[in-house]
């Protein structure tokens, strides 16, 4: 059985400094290339212990990379920036605590500072080919850059590509590269009714978006819908992914589209949740733009980088709109000739497009000092086989290594690499994980992650529920005094935890 949780991004906890000074590292130290001769049996091995302190106070460092879904190629000379521009936050303590350990080794503080370099990933130099990130902390401590100035040009024959986000102190010590997903090149928005064939750029219920206005069309006056503090503004220099959601259906009998496939169609009523905060717009009818008319009739769905306007439901055409950086309502004025369509300003115009949010999470809090965090290894599915003492966990993924160990909670699982894309482990019996396993009656979760042999954790988003099956014996009663009975029930107890169900959950 699979469910789907939201994940916590929050760290938001302290944790005490490290004991042990860190040393200066180079990017041969990196795992992607591990020198045969290179002796783990000195490491210090982790323990139960420090991973249970991990696991109480949580000093991640995490890289979230926002970026859009599709990119329109540049022609001849011109650049068309991506937009919304890719943005990159860095959130959690670790970030803190490893900029201690380089200071304790001896660095200056201007060596500690963070920047990257941000570009495609045909890229040969991502020094010279890229766009060089410096990060700013924000009032909620996250820190932020973008990548203003990244196009594809037409010379690059690919359909699809990624952004690579190379990290680095200012020392010259290196982070970590870290991948985008997969964005889609296209020539210009498709003005033609979508159909089936073309369902990679419809925009459909429960994804992401980003929304963005240009006055006049120039390009130095776009503005992004976002939040800040907890209020909708529009921004020239941050945005927001929003999830857009189907509130009702509002087709019209020729439509080809049913509510099952889940595309927004315009005439339909969304609305908009900030991934971050959880704040949302009210329902509002999304409405399609033709150079600056709503057009009323129109039940087509909603595809990438098409016009659109929000109207307030059951309002009197009243539209989403801008008023320099903040967000209002319109009226919209009637059509004298054309009684579907309504006349908007430039500030109730908007461009749509499905955006992607990519987390990477990882603490150094158990590494004996500061490393090269990539390849990131990434747990996309997990596969359940057997139950009871024979129960293995295939887990699906990339980026594994043969030196990656599988931790149930703070338990060590026995981990056998079989590809960059499989891991197989042993699930651990119940009553390691827990001391009192004999007298609990409740479903126990823990947490999922990858250790790396140098103590490096990759935080995972999924967990494991150990499940016993609900079939105690009548006689049992809690309250009685225990006496030679009570051995019965004790291994009953154990007998259903032995043959219990296993569920996997994930967090998303």
């Amino acid at each position: 059985m699979q469910d789907q949780r939201k994940g916590d991004r929050e760290t938001g906890l302290a944790i005490v400094d490290s004991t042990e000074a860190s040393h200066l590292y180079t990017s041969d130290a990196c795992f992607t290339h591990l020198r045969e001769e290179q002796n783990f049996s000195l490491l210090q091995k982790v323990t139960r212990d420090s991973v249970r302190q991990y696991l109480q106070f949580r000093p991640d460092q995490s890289v979230i990379i926002l970026h859009a879904k599709v990119a329109q190629k540049s022609y001849g000379n011109e650049k068309r920036f991506f937009c919304p521009p890719p943005c990159v936050y860095l959130t959690g303590h670790g970030w803190k605590l490893r900029q201690e350990q380089l200071k304790a080794s001896g660095l200056g503080e201007s060596s500690c500072q963070l920047f990257g370099y941000m570009g495609l990933d045909s890229s040969t130099d991502p020094r010279t080919d890229s766009f060089k990130l410096s990060f700013e902390e924000q009032t909620d401590k996250r820190m932020f850059a973008c990548a203003k100035t990244l196009y594809i040009s037409d010379t690059d024959k690919r359909k699809h590509f990624r952004l690579l986000l190379h990290l680095f102190h200012s020392g010259g010590q290196e982070i970590g590269t870290f991948n985008s997903r997969l964005i889609k090149v296209i020539s210009k928005p498709s003005q033609k009714r979508q159909s089936m064939k073309n369902a990679d750029l419809c925009i459909s219920s429960g994804s992401k978006v980003s929304l963005f206005n240009r006055l006049r069309s120039q390009t130095v006056s776009t503005r992004y819908l976002a939040v800040e503090d907890g209020a909708f503004v529009a921004s020239a220099r941050q945005w927001t992914a929003f999830t857009v959601t189907l509130v009702e259906e509002m087709q019209t009998l020729h439509s080809e589209y049913t509510m099952c496939d889940s595309y927004i169609c315009y005439g339909c009523v969304v609305q908009l949740v900030c991934t971050d905060s959880g704040v949302a717009l009210p329902p509002m009818v999304i409405r399609k733009v033709n150079k600056q008319h709503v057009c009323l009739d129109v039940d087509e769905p909603v595809s990438q980088l098409h016009k659109c306007a929000f109207q307030f439901r059951d309002s009197n055409h009243m539209y989403l709109c801008l008023s320099n950086e903040k967000i209002i309502q319109f009226q919209a004025s009637p059509c004298p000739k054309e009684s579907n369509k309504v006349l908007l300003n430039d500030g109730s115009c908007w461009t749509i497009i499905g955006t992607e949010v990519v987390e990477y999470t990882f603490s150094e809090s158990l590494a004996c000092h500061p490393t090269i965090i990539s390849p990131v290894p990434v747990i996309n599915g997990l596969e359940l086989n057997g139950g009871g003492h024979v129960a293995m966990l295939e887990l699906h993924g990339e980026n594994f290594s043969p030196h990656l160990k599988v931790w149930f909670g703070d338990m060590e699982a026995e981990t056998m690499f079989r590809s960059s894309r499989s891991l197989l482990s042993v699930v651990p019996d119940v009553s390691i994980l827990s001391g009192e396993w004999r007298w609990m009656r409740q479903p126990i979760t823990v947490p999922l992650s990858l250790i790396r042999f140098d103590g490096l954790i990759y935080r995972s988003s999924y967990s494991f529920t150990y499940t016993p099956e609900h079939s105690a014996p009548s006689q049992a009663n809690a309250t009685a005094e225990r006496t030679a009975d009570s051995d019965s029930l004790i291994d009953t107890i154990h007998q259903e935890f032995t043959r219990m169900n296993f569920h996997l959950f994930m967090q998303s």
